[in-house]
């Protein structure tokens, strides 16, 4: 197993291309065609933890948060960041940050909190926008069925439980649009005929090189006309935050002493309580105060994030309650997730846990 297959195994819990366009996602040190004969995950990505990795012979950390988040214009060894990068070049490991593609994930950090919380009927907080996409196609009505088929098994035509294809094949698809599109070059120098079909599926932005790929591999023209969109629509299945529903209803005082135990919070930090009942939480790994508005817009009767400032205490204006539980201390269950989802998908060697303990804030 080299690097790369393992990437491609998180790529399929977590695409990098609905990371935030801030990040810095993906593998920051090292080659992608390098040998793994041992993973280790972790938070963060510090000295100590490459030492354990060195310790367990493990030439790869996974790590949800970047070491690499600014451009390094020296690396002399200064700073901590340039310190950790020397050591693993220096030992052969890699290092891989995946961070805000699992916030977006639907199966990620913020499900990891609500799980935590035994939350139910779970949703995206803020759906992503722009990660659908649409292509059309004409092709001769002989070929249509057969790249239909190659299409679906490039993973269009398919968004969570919706199928939606276009075309003209009777009995197969469903309609997406009209077929009344301005004809395009189809075989060279040639417009589009009546023994044409025009196709149309919808896909996930993310998969756009393979779509393309089964395109024009099994299209009949030498050149293939086609046009790709993208959507406005948003994606329930990929987002920042997430919200969902106690099984019982808590008095609030008792709800963020219950949140406080169960992420070991040394403190919460939190807006004025109300007597209403909790009922509706919304979850936020990490900085969260820009998902403040949504929360409230959700309904939630309590928002649960980190990095809060004096002044977005304010804008609970007696609507909802906002309890900042800490940084570290709301995404501490992901890398024990990370452990448990490569375990499954690699059998060859051990998946490490990571036992340093790398949140910078202490408390008195």
């Amino acid at each position: 197993m080299i690097v790369q297959d393992v990437i491609n195994h998180l790529h399929d819990l977590a695409p990098l291309s609905y990371a935030e366009d801030f990040d810095n996602v993906g593998l920051l040190v090292g080659d992608k065609n390098q040998k793994v004969n041992g993973i280790l995950v972790t938070l963060d990505t510090l000295e100590a933890v490459v030492d354990e990795a060195i310790e367990n012979n493990c030439d790869l950390i996974v790590s949800f948060h970047p070491i690499i988040f600014k451009g390094l214009k020296k690396i002399t060894g200064k700073s901590y960041v340039e310190r950790v990068v020397i050591k693993a070049i220096k030992n052969n490991i890699s290092i891989f940050s995946i961070h805000t593609a699992l916030d977006n994930a639907i199966e990620g950090v913020n499900s990891i909190i609500c799980d935590q919380l035994g939350l139910e009927n779970k949703r995206i907080l803020i759906p992503q926008t722009g990660t659908i996409k649409k292509l059309q196609t004409y092709v001769p009505k002989e070929k249509a069925l057969e790249l239909r088929e190659a299409l679906f098994n490039a993973g269009a035509g398919s968004l969570g439980n919706y199928e939606s294809c276009s075309f003209n094949v009777e009995g197969k698809g469903t309609y997406l649009g009209n077929d009344d599109s301005n004809p395009a070059i189809g075989k060279k120098g040639e417009l589009h005929s009546e023994d044409e079909t025009s196709i149309s599926v919808v896909f996930k932005k993310h998969l756009e090189k393979q779509v393309l790929k089964a395109l024009l591999t099994t299209h009949p023209y030498e050149e293939v006309a086609y046009e790709i969109f993208t959507l406005n629509n948003t994606d329930a299945n990929t987002g920042m935050g997430m919200v969902g529903v106690l099984s019982k209803p808590m008095e609030a005082t008792k709800c963020l002493e219950f949140v406080k135990n169960t992420f070991k919070s040394a403190c919460i930090r939190h807006s004025k309580l109300s007597s209403k009942q909790i009922k509706k939480i919304a979850v936020l790994g990490g900085s969260g105060s820009f998902a403040i508005d949504a929360a409230k817009a959700s309904g939630a009767d309590l928002f649960i994030t980190a990095d809060l400032k004096y002044h977005d205490f304010f804008t609970a204006e007696d609507d909802i309650i906002i309890a900042d539980i800490g940084h570290y201390e709301s995404e501490q269950f992901t890398k024990s997730f990370l452990v448990d989802y490569l375990s499954k998908k690699i059998t060859s060697f051990a998946i490490i846990l990571s036992k340093t303990n790398t949140n910078p804030v202490k408390y008195l």
